[in-house]
């Protein structure tokens, strides 16, 4: 079966299967979703060993293909995974597990659609998952770090992130260009609790934009179309507004945040 570049596939190699089904740890009551199966490596291996495994494949050649092939607990759905109705898909089926070898090309928007499943009714407990190794450590990223930013932040705050494994190119076919890894995402309700989710994903939206300005000249497109002003935003949320954004951990922009959330407009001075 040949790879199309469009749908950003990398096939995952037999070798290389169980060891990356070792790092996944199914269990037989599971039930897993799993995205991208293409031609149904990782599939194949999880589906004797859990209860059930929902494969939803964009490929309108692949899905068919592989829908011949599997057992009995595997239904392939085909379907784009970021337009997709997943709670109907998984129906009682929940909580579920996720796996999948992710199209490079759009990786991130994938783990942000997962995040919010997660969020929504805990249909979605944990996550492990192939990405193109510089995105693995964004994800894993550390505060005051280059690869410290928005997906770092809005992940951690209500997950935790496991590097698993390193993949070298020759783990796939086509092989890609760059290294990979295998990273589980373990959900959890967000710590430190905020006021407004939206809230804390949009301030940091916002202000790693201009992640190497000073934070004050950041937060000021934030604070400003909401009639606050940015410097007593950062006043009440004891935060020095000389630092940089990326200086700043979970917990600190959740503070930062709450103080929009808790609504600002009646207890700051506005913007004159």
């Amino acid at each position: 079966m040949t790879a199309r570049k469009r749908f950003g596939q990398h096939f995952l190699e037999p070798a290389w299967v169980e060891r990356v089904v070792e790092a996944i740890r199914p269990s037989s009551e599971d039930t897993f979703l799993e995205i991208g199966p293409g031609w149904g490596a990782l599939t194949l291996a999880l589906a004797p060993r859990v209860r059930q495994v929902v494969a939803v494949e964009i490929d309108r050649d692949l899905a068919p293909a592989l829908a011949k092939r599997v057992p009995t607990n595997v239904r392939v759905v085909e379907a784009d995974f970021l337009r997709t109705d997943v709670a109907a898909l998984l129906g009682t089926s929940v909580p579920a597990r996720v796996a999948g070898n992710l199209p490079y090309n759009i990786s991130t928007p994938i783990l942000f659609r997962v995040l919010s499943l997660a969020e929504d009714g805990r249909r979605i407990t944990d996550a492990t998952v192939m990405l193109q190794r510089e995105v693995a450590e964004r994800l894993a990223a550390r505060p005051g770090s280059k690869d410290w930013g928005v997906l770092s932040a809005c992940q951690q705050l209500r997950a935790r992130v496991q590097p698993l494994l390193a993949l070298p190119p020759g783990a796939f076919r086509p092989a890609p260009r760059i290294h990979s890894a295998v990273v589980r995402v373990t959900y959890h309700p967000p710590e430190p609790g905020v006021r407004d989710l939206a809230v804390f994903d949009g301030l940091v939206r916002t202000i790693f934009m201009q992640r190497r300005k000073m934070l004050s000249n950041a937060l000021a497109p934030f604070a400003r179309p909401r009639g606050v002003d940015a410097a007593a935003a950062l006043e009440a949320s004891g935060l020095d507004g000389r630092r940089r954004p990326e200086t700043l951990d979970v917990a600190e922009l959740a503070r930062l945040a709450d103080v929009f959330a808790s609504s600002a407009r009646d207890q700051l001075p506005p913007v004159l």
